[in-house]
This record gives C-alpha cells, structure tokens and sequence, in this order.
C-alpha cells in the first residue's frame, strides 16, 4: 500500500465526507514518506492546504500507538537480546526530531529495561549532558547498565569528537560505581550509529 493511501484511510476518520487523497498526496509530496509527515511539527502539518486541528491530532494518535507498541517489544524481553526491536523503537522516538535530544535507557543486572528517560533536549546541533547527573540517575533507580541514545537532526547518524568524548567521560564516571555503558547510539533519518558496532566503547 502506497503511503498517500495509509494516509488517506486515517484521513477519512476526520473529513468523513470529503474526498481524502489529494490531502494524502500533499503530505507525502510535502515531507516525503509516512514516517516523515507523522513525525511531522504541528506547525509544518498546518501549513499543508486542508490539515486542520482534527487531522493533526488523528496523526499524533498514530505516532502514539506505533511508538507504544515499539516499546513494548523492547519491554518484553532483555534489551540486549531484542536489538533490533530496541533499534526500530529508538528510531521511531527521535529519529525525526528538530532537536537534539538525549535520552538515556537504564538497566538491571539481567540488562532488562529499568527505565527510558530524557535527560535533555538541546538545540539542532547540541545537547547539553552532566556527566554526574547522568551517573546520580542510574545510582538512584539501581541501574547496572546504560545505554546513551541521542539523534541527530541533520539526518546522519555519525558520531562527533563531542560525542565520543563525552561518551567516554561517563563510561569513565560510570565503572568505579559497578554501572557499565552498553552502548551509545545515535540515530538520525539516513539510520544510526553504534559505538559498540564501530567499536567506540
């Protein structure tokens, strides 16, 4: 099924009366793909001829659902076991984001997801991270294992000096504690990037 045409059929929940596909095509033509117009700014999205509050709020309802059902087959199982899940997860939670945001997964011992939080939210191009409050957090909720997650908004997944160094000062903070960094992953439109796969950690 083309992506205008998954879009018209959510549309039609909205303008049950009217005609919902050169709506849908206008989406698409306007942000590229499914993905990219419900992850889209409300701003942007009523900039679009014929999207109102109604569709708008039909489009956040779907990008609720798919990234509540994403997580929940992270939850499921050991994250480190369900690799792929986590990563589709990720994905949808920040790949298409204006900003950066940092975001941090704790684990346990049986590396099961403790919790998913945000630790920060920055500008398109820096998010600013507290080595001590990120290492504070994990003490606090038990957490023996990390993993680091933030995005990039230009779209590439491909780690900076910044990021390497940073990812190394809380790995450093982190061990004499018992808490390990797993990984660092930054994902972005064009995919992501693991530290551990690149052999960065």
């Amino acid at each position: 099924m083309p992506d205008y045409e998954l879009l018209e059929m959510i549309l039609f929940r909205v303008y049950r009366r009217g005609d919902t596909k050169p709506i849908a095509k206008r989406l698409v033509a306007e942000f590229g793909s499914f993905a990219e117009v419900v992850n889209a700014s409300e701003q942007r999205l009523k900039e679009v001829d014929g999207v109102g509050d109604r569709a708008i709020e039909e489009l956040r309802l779907i990008r609720a659902a798919a990234l509540r059902l994403a997580k929940g087959q992270v939850m499921l199982k050991p994250v480190l076991s369900s690799w792929p899940a986590l990563i589709d997860y990720l994905r949808s939670a920040q790949a298409f984001e204006a900003r950066e945001q940092f975001r941090i997964l704790f684990l346990d011992k049986k590396n099961r997801l403790v919790a998913d939080e945000v630790q920060g939210r920055g500008t398109v191009d820096h998010t600013p991270v507290y080595v001590r409050e990120v290492v504070k957090r994990a003490l606090e909720l038990h957490a023996t294992a990390l993993i680091l997650v933030h995005n990039h908004p230009s779209g590439d997944p491909t780690p900076s000096r910044a990021d390497i160094d940073m990812t190394k000062q809380i790995a450093d903070a982190a061990r004499p504690l018992g808490v390990v960094v797993h990984d660092h992953v930054i994902v972005g439109r064009a995919g992501h990037a693991s530290f551990r796969q690149m052999r960065l950690i």
